[in-house]
């Protein structure tokens, strides 16, 4: 019996979008992927693609108005990913790295923090390359967090 969670990305700048539709598929978890108009994303079989206007937020504002306590979300906005664990959802990087309530206080103070340096002149390297390492440890990530979904609504 499938869970009635399912998987949201925020699909604008997702570069593990294969990887995801390829974990949920044995799991038979449903895919939602949200991007703006300005990223056109290819139909795929078994995923739900939303497209929203181009503004700031839309993305975000219409995942946060669909997830739900035990859905997966993908992302690397840390306020999206703070918002969801508000809901009691799970988030996830796109590098694999699974935010929790411990860890997005600081994440959220670091982003700020950065941005005050940028807006004084400072200029950092930004994120690394993302490599076939990091698509691998997402897997790996996502199809762990699935398993412990399954686990839980089947006890």
């Amino acid at each position: 019996m499938p869970n009635a969670h399912k998987i949201i990305v925020d699909a604008d700048a997702c570069p593990v979008k294969p990887e995801i539709v390829k974990a949920a598929a044995p799991f038979g978890v449903d895919v939602l992927m949200v991007a703006s108009f300005d990223h056109r994303l290819a139909p795929v079989d078994g995923v739900e693609i939303v497209q929203v206007d181009r503004s700031d937020q839309s993305v975000d504002l219409y995942i946060v108005n669909r997830i739900a306590a035990g859905d997966v979300l993908v992302t690397q906005d840390f306020g999206l990913a703070a918002l969801a664990l508000g809901k009691k959802a799970i988030a996830l990087s796109n590098r694999g790295q699974q935010y929790t309530d411990l860890t997005i206080d600081f994440l959220l103070d670091r982003r700020h923090e950065q941005a005050k340096q940028r807006r004084g002149g400072k200029h950092s390297k930004g994120p690394r390359p993302f490599t076939d390492e990091d698509r691998h440890f997402f897997l790996q990530s996502l199809t762990k967090v699935l398993r412990g979904l399954q686990e839980i609504s089947e006890s």
